[in-house]
């Protein structure tokens, strides 16, 4: 109940920025029940269209979710409380294996592609009317997309993986709709959901990509769209197989209408092939990033769709944004015409420190999972004491509450920082810090 708060104001806006401020208090927690809103409106004095109008900006911004008759509740992680925040700082003397960073000596040396993106824009200076992407990336793009098998539709760009999720949800869905995601999954997705006002429904995974029975479940049950992972998976490693593919394109066929966002952010880091989802639904949206293999500071994504996605996007970009800075195209596009990063041989560094991480905890009776990217799962019964365990021990490790909705408890380590020598001592910390958690299959 609502304790000791008392909820004020006339009007609907008054009503909503005090309920706002007693979350952002911790006065209303999360999962405080709000009264009734004809209750609550006569303890104000005011219309029951005054607090539903209140509580249905509230259930936009994220702050509370209504189930039905149990009523309207403070969500479990209100959107202004990031995921991100979820997480151990490490003090001096302790490894940082939390944070979900590339290796620095993996990025490829942007010297000669900013030279490049800089003699052009010498040439010929971008300008206001200028195609919003250039044709020589957007050739260069449509090629790699349509080696990997992804159905041809217009290129478009955001700033980032994140950036291009966002325009596609809001070019299609409104707050309240539900949103099938991975869980455990993307923690800044699972922030940015109900920050739109969606309600994320969670899909439980293996180290193949989402369980084609779960996806069943939750688009019979309304979801309106999907988010799947192709390849690399956050946190888990999962990589969507040729074999899960097919049995997921032909659940989605029996749901045309439900909006399809597909994230390769993986690319160029994993060396198993892409299998696309996309073309079974008549709203699909595929986003690769340049982020995990060329710099997390290249804020550039490529986003292709069907027409009418890519068109909506581009069409409300083109009222704020704008575009994607030219320059920033063209330091891109050098990287990747000139072929700066070896997939290849980046996708093997980074499976070296992977498999023999999860090679000594198996060893040590520690099950752990990341069949591809740079990241390695390992589920826990207590959270947070392994997380507290880890720190004294000398390494800091992300608690598996950022990725997490309904699946059981884990910490995630990122591998980059990692050299041979701290397979052992590290594998040592976490057999020491984790304890006997229930069966859960990400392999």
């Amino acid at each position: 109940m609502l304790g000791e708060y008392r909820i004020s104001g006339r009007g609907a806006s008054d009503i909503s920025a005090s309920v706002e401020r007693g979350v952002a208090s911790g006065d209303l927690a999360p999962g405080h029940v709000l009264p009734p809103m004809r209750a609550l409106a006569q303890e104000l004095g005011v219309n029951p269209n005054t607090v539903a109008a209140a509580y249905r900006v509230l259930r936009e911004r994220g702050v509370i979710e209504t189930a039905g008759r149990r009523g309207s509740r403070v969500r479990q992680r209100p959107a202004s409380t990031a995921r991100g925040s979820l997480r151990v700082e490490a003090p001096p003397g302790v490894r940082e294996l939390g944070d979900g960073n590339p290796d620095p000596a993996m990025l490829p040396d942007l010297g000669p592609a900013l030279a490049a993106a800089s003699k052009a824009y010498a040439d010929r200076p971008g300008l206001y009317g200028d195609a919003p992407v250039l044709p020589e990336l957007a050739s260069l793009v449509r090629a790699g997309l349509d080696a990997d098998g992804v159905p041809a539709g217009p290129v478009a760009l955001a700033s980032g993986s994140l950036d291009a999720i966002e325009r596609v949800l809001t070019a299609h869905l409104k707050p309240g709709d539900p949103v099938a995601v991975e869980d455990p999954g993307w923690g800044a997705l699972l922030d940015l959901i109900p920050a739109l006002g969606m309600h994320p429904v969670p899909v439980a995974l293996d180290g193949e990509g989402p369980l084609p029975g779960d996806v069943e479940r939750v688009l019979r049950s309304g979801a309106r769209a999907l988010v799947v992972t192709d390849r690399a998976q956050n946190p888990t490693g999962a990589t969507v197989s040729d074999t899960r593919a097919a049995a997921l394109r032909a659940v989605l066929a029996q749901h045309p209408a439900v909006l399809l966002i597909e994230d390769d952010h993986g690319h160029a880091i994993v060396d198993l092939p892409l299998h696309p989802l996309a073309g079974v639904t008549e709203r699909w949206a595929f986003v690769r990033s340049a982020s995990k293999a060329y710099g997390p500071d290249l804020r550039l994504a490529v986003l292709t769709g069907d027409a009418l996605t890519v068109d909506r996007v581009t069409g409300r970009q083109n009222l704020g944004a704008g575009w994607v800075s030219g320059l920033l195209q063209r330091t891109v596009h050098h990287l990747w015409a000139s072929g700066a990063v070896d997939p290849v041989e980046v996708a093997r560094s980074y499976a070296q420190r992977r498999d023999a991480l999860i090679r000594a905890l198996g060893e040590r009776g520690v099950p752990a999972y990341g069949r591809t990217g740079m990241n390695v799962w390992v589920p826990v019964s207590d959270e947070t004491g392994a997380v507290t365990r880890m720190l004294h021990a000398g390494w800091a490790v992300a608690p598996g509450a950022r990725f997490r909705i309904a699946s059981p408890p884990g910490v995630r380590l990122t591998v980059s920082p990692l050299s041979a020598a701290d397979i052992e001592p590290l594998a040592d910390a976490v057999a020491a810090a984790a304890r006997p958690a229930r069966p859960v299959s990400y392999g």
